[in-house]
């Protein structure tokens, strides 16, 4: 397969997607050759650009650092007078193929006869840094950090107060204005090269070479080689910078001299802080064995419940004690009841200062409870979202175990729409809202927080709503943090809610983002009908409500599905946009 351009004739092979999965009209995407400055490949949606490859520097394109092995085809970039081209050839014989899809991802898909399907081997976009120019100009993108954007060093952003908002649409301006002749260069180390189409480059000389060219040029801001493992240059603007853990790859970029002399004088206090942390940090062992020893004499047995116990050393927030929780929730009275599950009950409460809270009891005959409270623990102490009830602190005592929430005045979800008297009350404008804000707490759990979070329980009860009708994540019971490239998990054990679970979940105990997205899909049809999906009736089928909509949507009757409560006060193209992501993600 090639993809390129000839530039004597200016033709192009390119891919682009179809309109829809059974639709082979022309989509929106198109990833074609961008020969503008030193080439690489862009995905564009309509006139705008979504992705870039980055320049090619030799080994690979430099956004894909950690190119799959290539087991199946071998692949190159050529650069000719004549043409540029990017091609791969088959190692083995087996059916693969190239697409970019309906969301703008290139994929290489292979089929595996033996499970009778195509795997995605290798995927564009893997999460939100590949965005094009997320940060804009002169800011880097790390999907290690919360947030993701960050300006570069010797920058600030130009309206800080949008830019920690995150509102990252307006660059980032320099601490201190250049002089040209006084000026140097920072490194910074593994990255993927920023959008080449307005720079300058040439392949014949080395690194510092392409320095002194750089440095006599004031209008030059940055300079790479672009080749890795030979040398050479480009001088590129900064924009679609992303950070990655291990990459060949660097940047220097041109900033002011007093900027050097401060990164210098950082280096200098670093070196002698860490000698004095260094002998800091000898001392504090030996007293520390010391006092180890001493405590190992002394120290108690720990109190177990059910086998496992919660340490200290979980915590990252605030300790209450139970006075505290006791006096908030009058006892712990049945009057402050509020929810409850397999761990316990929940009870509302109220702290000396007015502030309304939430604790979850853990019930001291649930041995499964313990190891869910920890999960919990240690997942949402890591998070921070508007639509992910907040953490506020927790209890050990004794054998008591307690997490602290916000309170949410309105209960969860299920409480108002599979309630004939209540559902009345949600609107449509309320149900899209609660939707969208459903939406982006689960993206920010799979792709925009520190690690890859599947909730595996996501369902109506377990989507609270505030004073604003806003809807927030709950219950990180089960949930599980997916590492490295880690896209798949497996269990044996398949707990969580029937109705809510993708089929791959509950047939195989496989569970990814997708079972995640099964369960929004699933919340999106019943907000709209008002109806749960596995209690689901009809008289002339016996189909759940997930298969309800599929066959309305297919005789064009997808309205008849809205709950009835609404007497069409709704926008019907939202309507049917609603229902048709809702089909989609089930």
């Amino acid at each position: 397969m090639k993809l390129g351009r000839n530039l004597v004739t200016d033709m192009d092979w390119y891919i682009e997607s179809w309109k829809s999965t059974d639709d082979p009209a022309p989509g929106e995407y198109i990833e074609r050759l961008d020969s503008h400055g030193y080439p690489q490949f862009l995905v564009w949606k309509n006139s705008s650009i979504v992705y870039s490859t980055g320049p090619w520097n030799g080994i690979t394109f430099s956004s894909s650092p950690k190119n799959q092995p290539a087991i199946y085809y071998a692949f190159e970039f050529v650069i000719k007078q004549k043409e540029i081209y990017f091609k791969y050839e088959l190692n083995e014989s087996l059916p693969t193929r190239m697409v970019i899809n309906q969301a703008g991802m290139v994929e290489h898909l292979t089929w595996i006869e033996r499970n009778h399907r195509w795997i995605v081997y290798v995927s564009t976009q893997s999460d939100n840094c590949d965005r094009f120019a997320l940060c804009g100009p002169y800011a880097s993108c790390s999907i290690n950090n919360s947030p993701p954007c960050d300006c570069l060093r010797g920058f600030e952003p130009r309206y800080p107060e949008q830019w920690y908002a995150v509102d990252w649409s307006n660059d980032c301006i320099r601490k201190t204005s250049l002089s040209c002749n006084q000026d140097g260069f920072l490194k910074f180390r593994n990255i993927k090269m920023p959008n080449s189409r307005h720079s300058w480059y040439k392949v014949s000389i080395n690194l510092e070479e392409c320095k002194k060219m750089c440095l006599a040029d004031c209008n030059c801001t940055a300079y790479s080689n672009l080749d890795i493992r030979n040398g050479g240059s480009g001088c590129l603007e900064l924009i679609d910078i992303r950070e990655y853990n291990k990459n060949e790859q660097h940047l220097f970029v041109r900033v002011a001299a007093s900027e050097l002399d401060s990164v210098r004088n950082r280096r200098g206090k670093r070196s002698a802080l860490i000698v004095v942390i260094s002998a800091l940090v000898a001392t504090s062992m030996l007293i520390s064995l010391a006092w180890f020893t001493f405590q190992r004499k002394n120290k108690k047995k720990d109190k177990h419940i059910g086998g496992s116990e919660v340490g200290n050393k979980d915590l990252e927030f605030p300790l209450f004690d139970l006075v505290t929780a006791t006096t908030a929730t009058e006892n712990f009275s049945s009057a402050n009841v509020i929810g409850e599950g397999g761990f316990g009950h929940v009870y509302k409460g109220i702290l000396p200062d007015g502030l309304e809270i939430a604790v979850k009891k853990l019930s001291t005959y649930s041995g499964q409870g313990i190891q869910e409270l920890k999960n919990e623990i240690s997942l949402i102490s890591k998070l921070q979202h508007r639509n992910l009830v907040k953490l506020l602190g927790c209890c050990l005592e004794g054998e008591e175990k307690m997490l602290i929430y916000e309170f949410m005045p309105n209960s969860s979800l299920d409480y108002f729409i599979f309630d004939p008297s209540r559902k009345a009350s949600l609107a449509w404008k309320n149900r899209l809202e609660i939707s969208v804000g459903i939406s982006q707490g689960l993206l920010y759990l799979h792709q925009d927080s520190r690690f890859r979070i599947i909730h595996r329980d996501l369902k109506t009860s377990n989507i609270l709503l505030d004073g604003g009708m806003n809807a927030k994540i709950d219950d990180f019971g089960l949930a599980k943090i997916f590492g490295g490239e880690q896209v798949e998990g497996n269990t044996k054990g398949v707990i969580g809610t029937y109705g809510y679970m993708s089929p791959e979940y509950a047939v195989d105990g496989k569970y990814s983002v997708k079972s995640d997205v099964f369960c929004i899909g699933v919340i999106i049809l019943e907000l709209a009908s008002g109806r749960r999906n596995r209690k689901f009736r009809h008289l002339e089928h016996y189909h759940n409500l997930l298969g309800h909509a599929w066959l309305l949507w297919t005789e064009d009757k997808v309205l008849e599905l809205m709950d009835e409560c609404l007497k069409e006060s709704f926008s019907k193209s939202q309507v049917l946009r609603c229902i048709q992501v809702g089909l989609l993600c089930a």
